[in-house]
């Protein structure tokens, strides 16, 4: 499990461990996994040269000590100051092992062109073979100052490390708002922190490394499941169970104008995780079911039920007949609409960005601009679970607690998706998962099964359901 901690939770940690740590202790172990990871990274430390953005506090500091142990190893190091509160000690450090230091660039002036006479012979600026961002810390506010943008401007195609985040972002947020560090790696301390997880600043951060400095955390109000996590989540059958104890999830989607909805969502209901499917929908539609799926069969009772995908002016008729049902449900597409008739049941809302935008009433370069806050305000509103689609999916309680699912390709962005993913958190629910774990089970479920399809390349919905029964053969056989 990744787990990400918001900034209070980090520095009451922090502040525990540096009560019961030498001075300077827990800053040296930042230090140390940041500059060894930027080794990594360079994959050899002589003849290279790294450039620092350093801005004021611990952030600072700890750019400034990972310098030191790079220029020990080889490394030429340069440290640009954008602040002139620099961590006094790192850069008394930086010194003593022999990088460059320079004082803070005016804002009229190119930081990055000192003249040869006041520091002796200069590497030209796109000799550095990358940049550590440790220009603001966790505690700094989204955007940037213009010494900094500038900064960044003139190393602009350098690859970048930021420090614990990427300068600019919003960390508690995942939000961004204004000029910010787009980096390559972020070498993160403790624990993960949201905006690593939560879109749009998740983009920012490359891959995200993990360096453990010791913190004891409470609980992480997000988290990001992995496959042992999945695969411990996974039900199982028992040795005595039959058809009905594994589960019998009923799907009512698809229309006489959307029959392929109506396949789409069975096919992923029917991925073996479930006793039985049945199919309570349009006519022609159930034709071509049973046709493809032959072990599906029609209405009776269910332990679930699957509304909405392609559903048309059914929509509504389908949620009112399956909320009487009194049985958990997953409502998509055309049954959002009809949303508030669950409230307070078990039930996984599956929104994309427009569709939550209908819901909360407004724009949806809203949602996209925030996305934990939109799927926490919803969930809150609806009293369901809300798992809102995207790149980085955000699966939300109305308590707040959230998961953020990882998996997936851009190829998953294909027409009917989300049907099969529908159908297989409904697979989940009547299989006995809580709605929150059979959404973002099913969401983790449905990226890993499309990037398995797709090695590489493109892919169609059905696809993905085609490579469900494998992927859980896969994960139960760990």
């Amino acid at each position: 499990m990744i787990r990400a901690h918001d900034v209070e939770q980090v520095r009451a940690a922090e502040a525990d461990l540096l009560a019961r740590l030498p001075e300077g202790a827990l800053m040296a172990r930042a230090a140390a996994g940041l500059g060894y990871a930027v080794l990594d990274l360079l994959g050899t430390a002589y003849g290279r040269r790294v450039l620092l953005l350093v801005g004021s506090g611990d952030n600072g500091g700890d750019a400034l000590y990972a310098g030191a142990l790079l220029a020990r190893r080889g490394v030429q190091v340069e440290a640009w100051l954008l602040s002139e509160a620099a961590h006094l000690g790192g850069l008394e450090e930086l010194r003593r092992a022999g990088g460059r230091v320079l004082p803070p660039p005016s804002m009229g002036q190119e930081p990055h062109v000192p003249t040869p006479e006041s520091r002796g012979s200069v590497p030209n600026r796109n000799d550095f073979d990358l940049v550590v961002d440790g220009i603001v810390g966790i505690g700094g506010r989204p955007g940037l100052r213009p010494e900094a943008t500038k900064a960044l401007q003139a190393v602009a195609g350098i690859p970048v490390v930021a420090v614990d985040t990427p300068s600019g972002v919003d960390v508690d947020t995942g939000e961004v708002d204004g000029p910010h560090v787009t980096a390559d790696v972020t070498v993160t301390f403790g624990t993960h922190k949201p905006c690593h997880l939560v879109d749009p600043a998740a983009r920012a951060c490359g891959a995200v490394h993990l360096v453990d400095i010791g913190l004891d955390l409470p609980e992480a109000p997000i988290e990001s499941l992995q496959a042992a996590d999945v695969a411990a989540l996974l039900p199982r059958p028992a040795s005595d169970a039959h058809k009905y104890t594994r589960g019998v999830v009923g799907v009512r989607a698809g229309s006489a104008a959307y029959p392929g909805a109506a396949l789409l969502s069975v096919a992923g209901a029917a991925c073996g995780l479930a006793g039985m499917v049945r199919y309570d929908g349009d006519a022609a539609a159930a034709d071509r079911v049973r046709a493809a799926h032959p072990e599906v069969v029609g209405p009776g009772r269910v332990q679930a039920w699957v509304v909405g995908s392609g559903s048309d002016d059914g929509a509504e008729d389908a949620v009112r007949l399956s909320v009487a049902d009194d049985v958990p449900l997953v409502l998509d597409a055309d049954a959002l609409a009809f949303a508030e008739s669950a409230r307070g049941r078990p039930a996984v809302l599956t929104p994309h960005a427009g569709e939550l935008a209908r819901m909360l009433g407004v724009e949806r370069s809203e949602v996209e601009a925030r996305w934990l806050a939109h799927a926490r305000l919803a969930a809150r509103r609806y009293d369901a679970v809300v798992l809102l689609k995207g790149r980085h999916t955000v699966v939300a309680r109305p308590d707040g607690q959230v998961r953020v699912t990882m998996t997936g390709t851009p190829w998953l962005a294909t027409a009917g998706a989300g049907d099969v993913l529908g159908g297989l958190i409904g697979a989940l629910l009547a299989a006995g998962l809580d709605p929150f774990d059979a959404a973002s089970v099913g969401s983790w479920l449905h990226g890993a099964a499309a990037t398995q399809a797709s090695a590489g390349g493109p892919i169609v919905a059905s696809d993905v359901a085609a490579a469900l029964p494998g992927l859980l053969a896969d994960l139960m056989g760990r």
